[in-house]
């Protein structure tokens, strides 16, 4: 690659200040005075890069690394022996729904997450969270957290607050207010967009609204695309709406949680994949993210009637034999495409209550109704979330491989209790590297790590995360991948990952040799 004088002129300087701070922290260490906070030593250092590991010792004073190399007995306040173990930048989970469980003092501390080496989280995902991101921030910032969090700004939220529910196009002057909301959002540090067009209201609004307002957002635009699976307009359709909204706004678009979804949809992968690399060829800034399950998680009314399915909108088709035929005629193809109600597994809800773990085939037969019946007298009753089975392990190797697919969870943080949640929260990065790499080798360890760490930190444009490199944020995680594994099941889905011996965020040790401090040194990261 060839170098330009301003170029070569920047390299040396890194360079060269590289040296400067592993020559100073050598001499103060031979003074006698502690050159770093924590000395990591023996380490086998994976830098995020995808390359191959070096056998190399870290140096960290405050929150940044300030040295690499070979720094044993140098004086540190806190030495590490990392012998053997593998040492890398900490995980990046693109898609995270504990923001919220972030406000509660017995889940501040973020420990299910730092069990699986997780330090950073990018929030706000599917078009949802808060519009006022500074309110999000300062209460985030107020009791302190154990993580750091990025900030999306959702699409849904902001058409609610202008539009409510309303299934038409805003008109000049509330597009104007739309864009105004999503302007502030970026000044308070939103990291780009994020839209859920599955969901209410997004689903009712069309592309050049949402193109209009990733203009204004710059950055990131991530999506739970309209259609997963192979039905209405179609996974392959909603992922080239992706590629169209990163092309026209000129923005990062990502393909949130991607996945081939239901038995009719298994193999549509490959189209998914050639869409892509048809868009990057010609330079379009597409990406996708995924979790390492055959299993995704929604509530029951999106997966068996997308559209409006609270009790206010069923009942009146119900009066009506023609309409409520038709209704549980919908319900019931819905269900098929999912791959039936053995597949579907209430997790939590209000319409369900005692249910939790039991599949709607289960609780079809116990009452004496057909799976479609049951499903709509839980959403009469309050609705319920549900773990739905429906992926091929084909589809998921496949988009696992691409070297544009970051690693995400889509999940939430929780304590224990009678609801069972999908297991991903408490365990997908873990299991990532437990499964997918060491087990069934889909990926090289290095690659695992590279699409954890520094990829992310670069479509989300956090510089100063990612890497190991001198002058970096030390965001650091200290692992066996021999033993990593994750312990969270559909059955047990509270059981944190182990294998993860250290992890320091921000340069403070978060989890020492297995045991959380309960520090909460994570910050709210500010848009750079």
């Amino acid at each position: 690659m060839r170098l330009y004088p301003m170029q070569r002129t920047a390299a040396v300087v890194v360079i060269a200040l590289a040296g400067i701070v592993a020559l100073v922290a050598a001499r103060t260490a031979g003074s006698g005075a502690p050159a770093f906070d924590v000395l990591v030593i023996n380490a086998r250092l994976l830098d995020g890069s995808g390359n191959p590991w070096l056998r190399e010792d870290l140096g960290i004073r405050g929150d940044r690394i300030v040295a690499r190399g070979r720094l044993a007995g140098a004086a540190a306040t806190r030495l590490i022996n990392a012998t053997d173990l593998v040492v890398a930048p900490g995980f990046i989970d693109v898609h995270s729904h504990a923001v919220g469980a972030l406000r509660r003092a017995e889940l501040r501390d973020a420990g299910a997450l730092l069990a699986q080496g997780v330090t950073t989280i990018i929030g706000n995902p599917d078009g949802g969270g808060p519009v006022d991101l500074a309110a999000q921030r300062k209460g985030l910032e107020a009791d302190g957290i154990g993580v750091n969090v990025g900030l999306l700004i959702g699409h849904g939220s902001v058409r609610g607050a202008v539009l409510g529910n309303a299934i038409r196009e805003p008109d000049a002057a509330e597009l104007v207010l739309m864009e105004g909301l999503v302007r502030q959002a970026v000044a308070d540090g939103a990291l780009g967009l994020s839209s859920g067009l599955f969901y209410e209201p997004g689903r009712n609004a069309k592309l050049e609204e949402v193109i209009a307002l990733a203009k204004v957002a710059g950055g990131v635009y991530t999506s739970h695309i309209r259609d997963e699976g192979n039905y209405a307009t179609g996974v392959v359709a909603s992922v080239r709406e992706v590629i169209r909204v990163a092309e026209e706004a000129g923005v990062r678009g990502v393909v949130t949680h991607v996945k081939a979804l239901g038995p009719d949809s298994w193999g549509l992968s490959k189209t998914i994949v050639a869409d892509i690399e048809a868009a990057r060829a010609r330079g379009v800034e597409v990406f996708a993210d995924q979790y390492p399950y055959e299993a995704s998680s929604t509530s029951l009314g999106a997966a068996v009637l997308p559209g409006p399915s609270g009790p206010e909108a069923i009942r009146p088709r119900l009066a009506e034999p023609p309409s409520a035929d038709q209704l549980l005629k919908e319900v019931t193809e819905n269900i098929r495409r999912r791959g039936g109600p053995a597949s579907i597994v209430i997790a939590s809800g209000r319409g369900a209550p005692g249910l939790a773990g039991r599949s709607l085939q289960q609780i079809a037969e116990a009452r004496g109704v057909s799976p479609a019946q049951a499903a709509v007298d839980i959403l009469l009753g309050g609705g319920a979330s549900i773990v739905s089975f429906n992926m091929s392990e084909d589809d998921i190797r496949l988009l696992m491989r691409q070297p544009w697919t970051m690693a995400s969870s889509d999940g939430e943080l929780s304590l224990p209790g009678p609801s069972r949640p999908h297991p991903r929260g408490h365990g997908a990065l873990a299991r990532k590297l437990a499964v997918y790499v060491r087990e069934r080798q889909v990926q090289t360890l290095e690659e695992a790590v590279r699409v954890m760490t520094a990829m992310p930190a670069r479509v989300f444009g956090l510089t100063d995360r990612g890497d190991l490199r001198v002058g970096a944020l030390a965001d650091v995680v200290i692992f066996d991948p021999a033993t990593i594994q994750d312990r969270a099941t559909y059955e047990d889905p509270f059981a944190l990952a182990t294998g993860v011996r250290w992890v320091l965020v921000n340069g403070t040790v978060a989890i020492d040799n297995g045991a959380p401090t309960r520090a909460l040194a994570g910050r709210v990261l500010m848009r750079q």
